[in-house]
């Protein structure tokens, strides 16, 4: 090796390093390095997949919105007598390029050292490869994913000697009709079609993430910027909140068991947060708390799925299609799934007095099938009990009043406001339903503190029925009537 093309290989790697950085490694046993190379892409550029089926292309397209798509990776070797002599030795590697694809570049860049012989080449290479890869491809949105043959795909293989191949075409067009003139030096570096879809989308994330996070961002909850690694984003809006105000958001609705309503705190915006988000911001318990009523509520929105009616137990359980019976896969226990009781087999289910009344209202606000189907599993006895018992307490709302002592239900029809209970024979006041004295039950008409003074006569006597002048006397002296 000349001194010359030492210190121009020196210089060269320094130079790599300096520009750019984390994206370039330098060997560490021999001259050479890696560098990996993103793409700039256009706004909103689009890949898609289509399906393998006979069915038609529409119905099997998955298409997808990136801003980055994987680096392709160049791997070099110089050569003792480069720049003077020889170029570099490489290998091209790419997720999302097919190997034609990769070999046309690897032509161009070959082509780009016979017009620069001499010089040092790979900043021009890496700013070829850089900026105009997707022009010279022919690369537009949407741009769709294929997979080389299986006889010609290649795994990550170290760097090879260059050796001339076979003229692969340098234009772009011939690289993507050309499959079967594939370099060398040309690797598509991914398993499978799926796995190709995945890293795309999980590199094109962290991306966004790390520009998201090199940034400053004004929260929208209490207006201060912040570095966006303090801050948090949705997903589907970009609204961007700081994580300690969505943060004390999350814990509040989780405490108050709204896990179906992490919305976005923009007004009107329904951007939900995604239960990762949650996870990284909420404490472990109450993430706990959140992921178990987010799966509750899931179970709730399913019709065949109910749950045991033990208290201790409460294990979703799963029915079978047209089947009230449910057998508890915890506990064993079998019940109705209609009336969550032990099951009873083709039994009417058993009402408890507390279900009378919504059973009552169920039947009547229903249509003449519901009201089939509610007799069907009561029965008409059941349903017919319902509606008396609520039309019997109803009535005695209206027109009677309840013992003060025992509760019993009295109506009265005439006489004065003294009142003996028939069921436990103590004397109350009907006007203000007050116990009244055993031994003088007339002292709480003839009190003057007493609201119900002078008020010992039934007020609701006709006025036409006694004489006016007797009315008069009896509110006078009350006391000459009285036993």
């Amino acid at each position: 090796m000349s001194s010359e093309d030492k210190e121009a290989q020196e210089e060269e790697l320094l130079a790599l390093a300096s520009i750019y950085e984390d994206e370039f490694k330098r060997a560490e046993s021999a001259q050479g390095g890696e560098t990996r190379i993103c793409l700039e892409l256009p706004q909103n550029f689009k890949i898609f997949v289509s399906g393998s089926s006979t069915e038609s292309l529409q119905s099997n397209r998955y298409e997808y919105t990136v801003c980055f798509l994987p680096p392709l990776v160049l791997n070099f070797k110089l050569p003792p007598d480069y720049p003077s002599t020889s170029p570099p030795v490489f290998t091209l590697s790419g997720k999302w390029l097919s190997q034609a694809q990769l070999s046309a570049l690897c032509k161009h860049l070959d082509n780009v050292w016979e017009e620069n012989r001499g010089c040092v080449i790979l900043f021009a290479w890496m700013q070829f490869l850089k900026e105009e890869t997707l022009s010279y491809l022919n690369i537009s949105s949407p741009y769709e994913l294929k997979m080389c043959h299986e006889g010609n795909r290649q795994s990550r293989t170290p760097l090879v000697s260059l050796e001339a191949e076979k003229d692969c075409g340098g234009a772009a067009g011939s690289a993507a009709a050309g499959e079967d003139m594939i370099d060398a030096r040309a690797v598509q570096d991914v398993i499978s079609l799926s796995s190709l879809v995945t890293e795309i989308l999980d590199f094109d994330q962290a991306q966004r993430r790390k520009c998201f996070n090199s940034k400053m961002h004004l929260c929208n909850i209490c207006f201060n910027e912040k570095l966006g690694s303090e801050c948090m984003y949705f997903t589907v809006c970009n609204h961007v909140y700081c994580k300690a105000c969505l943060k004390n958001y999350f814990e509040m609705k989780i405490r108050d068991g709204q896990v179906q309503s992490l919305y976005c705190p923009e007004l009107k915006c329904s951007s939900v947060a995604a239960p990762g988000q949650v996870k990284e911001l909420v404490e472990e318990q109450l993430f706990a708390r959140y992921d178990h009523l987010l799966l509750k509520s899931s179970l709730d929105l399913m019709a065949d799925v109910v749950y045991c009616p033990r208290p201790a137990c409460q294990t979703p359980v799963m029915q079978e299609p047209g089947c009230i019976m449910g057998i508890c896969s915890y506990c064993s226990y079998a019940f109705c799934s209609l009336c969550r009781m032990t099951y009873h087999g083709v039994s009417p289910c058993k009402v408890t007095a507390e279900k009378l009344i919504d059973l009552r209202n169920e039947y009547l606000e229903a249509d003449e099938a519901n009201k089939r189907f509610l007799e069907q599993r009561y029965g008409k006895r059941v349903i017919q009990k319902a509606l008396e018992e609520m039309e019997s307490k109803e009535w005695l709302e209206k027109n009677s009043k309840s013992c003060p002592c025992c509760g019993t239900h009295i109506e009265k029809l005439g006489g004065c406001n003294k009142m003996t209970c028939t069921g436990c024979m103590q004397y109350f006041c009907w006007i203000c339903m007050g116990s009244l004295s055993k031994v003088n039950p007339y002292w709480h008409f003839n009190d003057p503190s007493s609201p119900c003074f002078n008020r010992y006569v039934f007020t609701c006597i006709s006025s036409s029925a006694i004489p006016l002048v007797f009315l008069l006397f009896l509110t006078v002296s009350p006391r000459l009537f009285l036993p």
